[in-house]
């Protein structure tokens, strides 16, 4: 008898806490992103910079670009969340391609986890930029009659961005699982280069959603970037 795909069992325990492979997994990203970027951190250099170098500097550029084309802020105060959201997410979604692996992504904790950093970081954010009245205030636009309605609308929102990331990896997963075992080896391949598409356009999707909720937390009078200013 299988168990359910929501079902997570643990590989051992850390005294009362259990350690299921998803968490081995998600230690395994964090400790690759952040020895690399120690690594990298200790290479730079202003001339002649090596091709990693070059890759790092475009990808910093290109999330920086978004937060100011999504959220019109300066993309500073904004950059070390989304891209370290966007680097694990793309990373956990492609972790998949280590034969035997499953994604963390694929896991319903993982997802509820992403979309609670999200949640925190937008009510941060928001009262960091509105303060703590400002920021209360604004779930009364346009007026007090919307206060329910504004107040359930960011609550859903986390349960949406769990809920789309995990559907989206968890079929990918399990439809190339089922072809895996049916097929064979190489017929898949091109189910898994699919599988890479989709994994790459979620971490983009679920980043750029990061953006539009901080954003709207944030607001448009809040450390506005104009085009001049942007990188």
């Amino acid at each position: 008898m299988t168990g359910s795909p929501l079902s997570s069992p643990p590989l051992f325990h850390i005294g009362p806490v259990p350690i299921a492979a998803q968490v081995l997994s998600t230690w395994a990203i964090m400790a690759v992103l952040a020895v690399g970027c120690a690594l990298l951190a200790r290479r730079l250099r202003v001339e002649n910079p090596s091709r990693t170098q070059t890759a790092a500097e475009w990808f910093v550029e290109l999330i920086s670009q978004h937060i100011v084309d999504v959220m019109r802020v300066e993309p500073a105060p904004y950059l070390p969340l989304v891209g370290t959201i966007f680097a694990y997410v793309l990373c956990a979604n492609l972790s998949s391609l280590v034969p035997g692996n499953e994604p963390p992504t694929a896991h319903l904790e993982t997802d509820a986890a992403l979309a609670l950093i999200v949640f925190c970081s937008v009510i941060a954010y928001g009262i960091r930029a509105r303060g703590l009245g400002g920021y209360l205030k604004s779930f009364a636009d346009p007026g007090w009659a919307m206060l329910p309605l504004n107040v359930l609308e960011n609550l859903t929102r986390v349960f949406s961005l769990m809920i789309r990331l995990f559907g989206n990896v968890m079929s990918g997963v399990f439809v190339l699982g089922i072809v895996l075992s049916l097929a064979g080896l190489f017929v898949p391949i091109p189910f898994m280069a699919l599988d890479v598409l989709v994994g790459v356009i979620q971490a983009y999707i679920f980043a750029v959603l990061a953006m539009v909720f901080i954003g709207a937390a944030v607001g448009d009078d809040h450390g506005s970037a104009s085009p001049q200013e942007s990188p």
